[in-house]
């Protein structure tokens, strides 16, 4: 795959081109390769851990409430992304980011609160990473190479600081890493899928939930399913390019490449969690969920076959660095702003490398004590990223579309009603569980 189709956020985004290798200037009306490009970068950035974890939630309820999930997963994520992409394309500024456009349209004190959920949104997805990716390796290890061991505090610094290295070294060359690691990704997971269909088992079709259990499945799942489909990261750089190239017609452009994206996340994604599902019985998705681990490891270590013996953890390892080297972008970019933003309120503007050092020792050091805690995944996504998530993705360009004139157009749809409703039903259910 070329670089620019790597699992790439905000800034590493930045750097995809907007023509064709012979320069001539793209067509808003045909679609070509670079939103090709976009439709895979921002595929990527979603495929991650939420995937692997994803079956575990959202198989344990049973499979009419995952069906259910299915139908309403597919708009949930195609509009709140278009929301988003067209809040950004809002604003005056061509180059503006999320930031800038919330400063913009709602005051210096709200860009402020902005930054600061931003960063919040997508940094405890960016420590789900150095939990996920010590228990991957060191199941790994254990079970399919049977070696010893190693003391947590040792193996997760080496895997923090290698994932670390690459970022330091700059994006050329984590484009380099990334751009090996999409395609096997999709074909390995996309082969799991058919491979494990003999293994499926329809007697969960005919144990119906009662109404109730079926509705609180579903609602408690909601916020799983906002994280494993998101990618919310990539969308504010996106819009920005997608302007720069095509002027007044990005939101078109823009639309028709969050919705491919989107049919190719439902398709690829659910295909794969049925799959894990049907063949899997739920006290084993409850087993998977009390070590810890991604469904893919724990299929290799219930499998007694090659082929997801080593492939499900090289597959679970690959997504996580994938997207991590992503979310690790949007995430220093969110601490950046906060602390430049909040110097340069004081009069004392600082220099952005330093900030960028501060960022880094800041990011290893929290990276390193959580994956040595080694707390819930799930337990992170539900309670840590998906309210805020939810907030910013689902919730702000509502608001937004109700009180900005620039997005007055937007009003009226069925569609603004169902993601309002979908953000509330999120964010209540986080609420439910920290206070049940």
């Amino acid at each position: 795959m070329k670089s620019e189709t790597s699992a790439l956020t905000a800034a590493a985004l930045d750097t995809t081109v907007a023509t064709d290798p012979d320069s001539t200037p793209l067509s808003a009306s045909r679609w070509n390769k670079v939103d090709t490009t976009w439709v895979l970068s921002l595929f990527g950035t979603a495929v991650g851990a939420g995937i692997l974890f994803l079956p575990i939630n959202a198989g344990l309820g049973g499979f009419w409430p995952l069906l259910a999930m299915a139908i309403l997963v597919g708009p949930m994520t195609y509009f709140a992304h278009r929301n988003l992409s067209r809040f950004v394309l809002s604003s005056n500024n061509p180059k503006a980011d999320i930031t800038d456009v919330v400063e913009e349209h709602f005051g210096k004190g709200a860009g402020k609160l902005i930054t600061l959920l931003y960063f919040f949104a997508i940094y405890p997805i960016v420590l789900i990473y150095g939990v996920s990716i010590t228990n991957t390796v060191d199941s790994f290890m254990t079970t399919q190479l049977g070696m010893a061991s190693m003391p947590r505090w040792l193996l997760s610094i080496t895997l923090i600081m290698g994932m670390m290295a690459v970022m330091i070294a700059g994006e050329k060359m984590m484009l380099k890493i990334t751009q090996f690691l999409v395609y096997p990704l999709v074909a390995i997971l996309a082969g799991m899928s058919i491979y494990l269909i003999p293994d499926w088992n329809f007697a969960a079709i005919s144990q119906a939930p009662s109404v109730m259990d079926f509705t609180t499945t579903l609602w408690l799942t909601i916020p799983v399913l906002v994280f494993a489909f998101n990618h919310s990261p990539a969308v504010s750089s996106f819009a920005r390019k997608q302007r720069e190239q095509y002027g007044d017609a990005a939101v078109a452009k823009s639309d028709a490449i969050l919705k491919r994206t989107s049919a190719m996340l439902l398709g690829f994604v659910m295909f794969f969690v049925f799959s894990v599902v049907l063949s899997l019985t739920p006290e084993m998705l409850a087993d998977a969920k009390a070590a810890n681990l991604p469904v893919l490891s724990y299929l290799a270590n219930v499998h007694d076959n090659v082929f997801i013996s080593y492939f499900g953890p090289i597959v679970a390892f690959v997504a996580i660095v994938s997207s991590f080297f992503g979310h690790y972008l949007g995430a220093r970019e969110g601490m950046n702003g906060i602390i430049m933003k909040q110097a340069k309120a004081m009069g004392k503007p600082l220099q952005k490398k330093h900030v960028n050092l501060f960022t880094i020792g800041f990011m290893i050091v929290t990276l390193w004590v959580v994956a040595i805690i080694n707390p819930s995944v799930l337990g992170m996504i539900e309670d840590l990223g998906g309210p805020i998530i939810a907030t910013i993705l689902f919730l702000m360009p509502m608001y937004a579309i109700k009180r900005v004139p620039a997005m007055a157009k937007y009003q009226g749809t069925i569609a603004n009603v169902f993601i309002t409703v979908m953000g509330l039903v999120a964010i209540s259910a986080i609420v439910f569980k920290l206070l049940a």
